[in-house]
């Protein structure tokens, strides 16, 4: 289907979005009512050694074992 005659109601899931920090702040920034949403903090958590992102809203995110984003 052509992006063209995708509706703007249509949902997208935080699991959809691509895995790049960019693609990550503006989906939740267009799911918090295109009030800015930014990165606070990231660091590596040691007992999985995966990259964990605080952002602005009080929502810490990583990217789980498939590479798609997911709340921690």
């Amino acid at each position: 289907m052509s992006q063209a005659f995708v509706k703007e109601s249509e949902e997208q899931w935080l699991h959809e979005i691509a895995p790049t920090i960019n693609a990550l702040i503006v989906y939740l920034t267009r799911e918090n009512n295109n009030i800015r949403v930014y990165e606070k903090k990231s660091y590596v958590d040691e007992k999985p050694g995966k990259e964990v992102i605080e952002m602005s809203n009080g929502v810490t995110y990583a990217k789980g074992d498939e590479g798609r984003w997911c709340v921690v």
